[in-house]
């Protein structure tokens, strides 16, 4: 018989670095879940990306038991480490921060594709190309999927 589900719990948390101090902690303890069990579980599932920030989503059951799902990074966090910048622009419309090409958004577009609910490329690299522009991020170059 299968598990009745308790609730759901999303986080970000960074690759390899998930510890019990807050945010972590408190809303895992809350839920009655073992928090350093899910830290050493998170931590062993993405090592391979550490130090980058990771949704996470937490299926929490009536039994206390727990199953996890790690998503790619967020697309504004993915932009920022193409463009080579630490943040957005303050005025997006006005200050631009930085440069970067069609390709770059159809690089990011593909990674983050399992989670975004885009049925084709292109309308995908549009999602992330809008993102980039509301972060002050130009995409140079005419759109390739015209």
């Amino acid at each position: 018989m299968a598990k009745e589900v308790a609730g759901l719990i999303k986080l970000q948390i960074k690759g390899g670095a998930a510890n019990p101090s807050p945010p972590v902690g408190p809303a895992l303890g809350s839920k009655g879940i073992n928090i350093m069990d899910f830290c050493k579980a998170f931590n062993a599932r993405t090592q391979d990306r550490a130090g980058k920030v990771l949704p996470v989503v937490i299926t929490y059951y009536t039994d206390k038991s727990y199953d996890f799902v790690v998503k790619t990074p967020p697309v504004p966090v993915q932009l920022m480490e193409v463009a080579k910048v630490k943040s957005g622009s303050a005025e997006p419309n006005r200050k631009k921060v930085a440069e970067i090409t069609w390709e770059q958004v159809r690089a990011i577009a593909e990674d983050k594709m399992p989670d975004l609910n885009c049925f084709t490329i292109e309308s995908a690299m549009t999602l992330v190309a809008g993102t980039a522009r509301s972060m002050g991020i130009t995409v140079k170059g005419e759109f390739p999927g015209k």
